[in-house]
């Protein structure tokens, strides 16, 4: 009984330590008060001017678009890329999967300067199309990082008796691979749209005149006083992100529930 309550608050303490923070910055997105640390009323007024604020809302627009094409994009080419490793063989195999570790191990600022170096050389205008770029490179390791899990579970013959029966190589792949391994694509894209969100080093270093993401206009606001409405912003980017996430956890359940 003692271990059970003990287990019991190690745990709520371990949740307390990961979200005090952002308790504290959603309640003070209501403070009727520039300061971040004292508490001067409920207000709504911060909500009210984040709609107003065209450099926050430009910014967002270019955060959510930069996700959203990189996450599709990288979600694409990471499932083909891992369907592709999963089914390799040997040393080949092995250097592929080293060589998928890499932009994970290695430092933002190595990626970042990289990846610059590479878009100077080509002689590419940095801008919305090199940050993109940048953020569909990184992210496609995560995503076969998440898909090969779920390729290992599904029984390898699968496709190959699909094949017998009179199927298509690329039927076979819609029909029987991509149902098999939907869960790990979902969380690869869900992984890429979180990560493209939240980059700051790469997207600072590899950006054009005129073009910034949430994480560059934060990191500039950070230099003068940040905004209030940025602690409204993220309020309602995690409100948004909780429910993406319940409602994919929704479908996930009830998916389990037929297939049960």
């Amino acid at each position: 009984m003692v271990n059970k309550i003990l287990k019991r608050f190690y745990t709520f303490l371990i949740f307390l330590f990961l979200y005090a923070p952002i308790i504290v910055l959603i309640v003070f997105s209501f403070n009727n008060s520039k300061s971040r640390g004292v508490w001067n009323g409920f207000t709504l007024k911060w909500y009210i001017e984040l709609f107003k604020d065209s450099q926050v809302l430009k910014a967002l627009y270019n955060t959510i678009l930069i996700a959203i094409s990189s996450s599709l994009i990288s979600t694409i080419l990471g499932t083909i890329a891992a369907i592709g490793i999963f089914y390799m063989n040997g040393f080949s195999k092995k250097v592929i999967l080293n060589l998928n570790y890499m932009p994970v191990l290695n430092p933002d600022i190595v990626t970042a300067v990289s990846l610059m170096t590479l878009y100077r050389f080509l002689k590419i205008d940095f801008g919305l199309l090199t940050m993109l770029l940048s953020h569909i490179t990184f992210c496609i390791p995560y995503v076969v990082l998440s898909v090969l899990p779920k390729l290992k579970q599904m029984n390898k013959h699968l496709p190959e008796a699909a094949m017998d029966l009179g199927a298509t190589p690329m039927y076979a792949l819609r029909k029987v691979i991509i149902p098999e391994i939907m869960p790990g694509i979902i969380t690869g894209g869900l992984m890429a749209f979180t990560l493209s969100i939240d980059d700051f080093v790469i997207s600072f270093f590899n950006t054009g005149h005129g073009v910034s993401n949430l994480s560059i206009t934060i990191y500039s606001m950070a230099r003068r006083g940040i905004n209030p409405v940025i602690n409204a912003l993220s309020t309602l980017m995690f409100i948004g992100m909780l429910i993406l996430l319940l409602i994919i956890n929704k479908r996930a359940d009830i998916n389990n529930e037929e297939r049960g």
